[in-house]
């Protein structure tokens, strides 16, 4: 390991506060993320996987960069390893996972602070599944201030530039607070009455559903799939096949912005560069990260807690 790149992991409404080193193993990652500090993200915790913190860094080189080390099961991995994922997070394993999943390391948690990031670990699974007050994470470079900002990637294109524009002004509106039409769904506010015979907890488990896949997946497959060469017009063709129909769902199920910024960014596709639609994808993945971020943390999960899995031969 290098000491060269030490990373403050803090979680100041916890009063926790971790060091990590970034190493060489995937050194284009580590800097990429170096890059972009400070920032401050809404903090998660895996809800499958097992003891896993993750939140969503904004920074957009993680949709595309290549990893040039991968572990075959982050399950074997020490405690206190740092993930970057092509998902746009950045994980954190504090305990055992159950879910084998290859994955790409960056740093370690320094020992001396296993016990702290254990700590939070179980602060922030109780404010996900539980409270609901939501935890905000704080990454910076060691020893300095803590800040943040979104980065704004720009578009030669006037109309796109400006609908880049929009998207990255409502992603910094919601990036920490939580998006009001998402509030207002999970209280039972739905404007289009989605939901047979007046349910709530079938829409939401449908927003989740469509929402997650769409920004991991759909927008970000479109980014991975122009850095590695898919014809301009296949892109295109991808983007109307994959994106019209769930951004149409969710608007209807009351993220009517979603639906908005998805007709516009439809009625740019066909007149844009590949640089511009990259940017464009890009941005339109970082804003629906986010709000699969705020969804996970809203969802109403300890209704299931009478649901307990049982041992199996």
């Amino acid at each position: 390991m290098t000491n060269q790149k030490r990373v403050e992991i803090g979680w100041p409404g916890l009063g926790i506060t971790v060091t990590a080193e970034l190493d060489e193993r995937n050194a284009a990652l580590a800097q990429s993320l170096w890059d972009a500090l400070p920032y401050r993200s809404l903090q998660g915790h895996a809800l499958v996987a097992g003891r896993h913190l993750y939140h969503v860094a904004p920074v957009h080189e993680l949709l595309h960069q290549a990893a040039t080390y991968k572990v075959e099961d982050r399950r074997f991995e020490p405690d206190g390893t740092i993930f970057a994922s092509r998902l746009q997070h950045l994980g954190i394993k504090y305990g055992e996972l159950t879910e084998p999943m290859p994955a790409t390391p960056i740093g370690r948690i320094l020992p001396d602070d296993l016990d702290s990031l254990v700590e939070a670990g179980h602060a922030v699974w109780e404010a996900v599944y539980t409270t609901k007050k939501p935890v905000v994470a704080e990454v910076r470079r060691a020893g300095e201030v803590s800040g943040h900002s979104l980065p704004r990637l720009s578009a030669a294109d006037p109309d796109t530039d400006a609908l880049i524009g929009d998207l990255h002004a409502e992603t910094q509106s919601i990036w920490l607070e939580a998006p009001q039409e998402l509030v207002d769904l999970h209280e039972g506010r739905i404007a289009s009455r989605a939901g047979s015979f007046d349910t709530v907890l079938t829409t939401l488990l449908f927003v989740n559903g469509e929402t997650r896949p769409l920004g991991y997946a759909n927008y970000g497959g479109l980014v991975r799939a122009a850095y590695e060469g898919m014809p301009l017009d296949a892109l295109r063709h991808m983007a109307r096949l994959l994106l019209a129909t769930p951004g149409e769902f969710l608007g209807y199920c009351g993220l009517e912005k979603l639906w908005a910024f998805t007709q516009r960014v439809l009625d740019r596709v066909d007149a844009i560069d590949r640089d511009d639609l990259v940017a464009l994808m890009s941005h339109m993945t970082l804003y629906v990260n986010c709000l699969g971020g705020w969804n996970l943390h809203l969802f109403p999960w300890q209704l299931g807690d009478h649901l307990r899995r049982v041992s199996v031969a």
